[in-house]
């Protein structure tokens, strides 16, 4: 589910940004970036700057990115992505430079006989990184109802065929919220928390015990030394850095969308 919420992330993510799907399966994704994202992602600065100083004419590259390594077949030529991937790390700073708060209004269709109610949702993207000296990432995707406080998980998804436009469409009304979105921000924050705390505490166990082991190991080198050198207190806190367990969490991005829907089910 995670790699499926990966990639309906990153189709939305190119889309966003003029940078249309030329071809997509379930398991990968092609782009023809615009070339403000050729410029972000390809790291390609001499071949723009010596474009702009010669006039020439741009030519932004297309990016192929595989969210299904085990289901492609082995000829697909692109770009594993993951979460932890350095590549999905640039995209999600990408998305933080770009604006990392959106506010869009559902595109309803409506005869003009009478107007239609739009309804505040509150959304997050997280990322809770489980961090020793392995690492694992977990993508969370939270919606809050600002009337009458409904938390949906995996929200952005739920939107994939939903349309969108800047401004309130035709014959259609936003309602107040009743929760203000700092507010909201709160209760989902606690949300993430919660589940961050919530994941169990084996892979920090299994991290202490590999500590121990190093941490031992050193000591027995350092044993017959009385007089430890500085050596030993580098080695000892690059040990404690590199186990040590510790929990990041991230809000990469969100937004505020008026929707027609008020309730999603479970």
């Amino acid at each position: 589910m995670q790699q499926e919420q990966l990639h309906q992330f990153l189709t939305r993510y190119f889309e966003a940004n003029d940078s249309p799907l030329i071809d997509s399966s379930p398991y990968h994704l092609t782009a023809q970036l615009s070339i403000d994202m050729d410029k972000r992602l390809m790291n390609r600065p001499f071949y723009w700057h010596y474009l702009e100083k010669t006039g020439g004419i741009p030519q932004p590259m297309q990016m192929t990115l595989v969210t299904d390594p085990e289901k492609a077949p082995n000829d697909l030529k692109g770009e594993a992505i993951h979460f932890g991937a350095p590549r999905l790390h640039q995209i999600f700073q990408s998305t933080r430079e770009l604006g990392g708060f959106l506010h869009l209004y559902e595109n309803v269709p409506t005869t003009g006989q009478r107007s239609v109610p739009l309804h505040p949702w509150l959304c997050i993207n997280a990322k809770i990184s489980y961090q020793c000296d392995r690492k694992k990432d977990v993508f969370l995707s939270l919606g809050l109802n600002l009337i009458h406080g409904q938390i949906v998980q995996s929200f952005f998804p739920k939107l994939e065929s939903t349309s969108f436009s800047y401004k309130t469409p035709d014959y259609c009304f936003t309602l107040s919220p009743l929760i203000t979105p700092q507010s909201g921000f709160i209760r989902l924050e606690k949300m993430i928390e919660t589940y961050a705390r919530n994941e169990g505490s084996e892979w920090a166990e299994q991290a202490n015990r590999r500590w121990q082991e190093d941490l031992h190991l050193l000591e027995q080198f350092y044993e017959h030394v009385d007089d430890k050198p500085e050596s030993y207190e580098v080695e000892k806190a690059s040990l404690r850095g590199l186990y040590e367990p510790r929990i990041v969490i991230d809000v990469v991005n969100g937004g505020l969308f008026y929707l027609h829907q008020q309730v999603f089910a479970p």
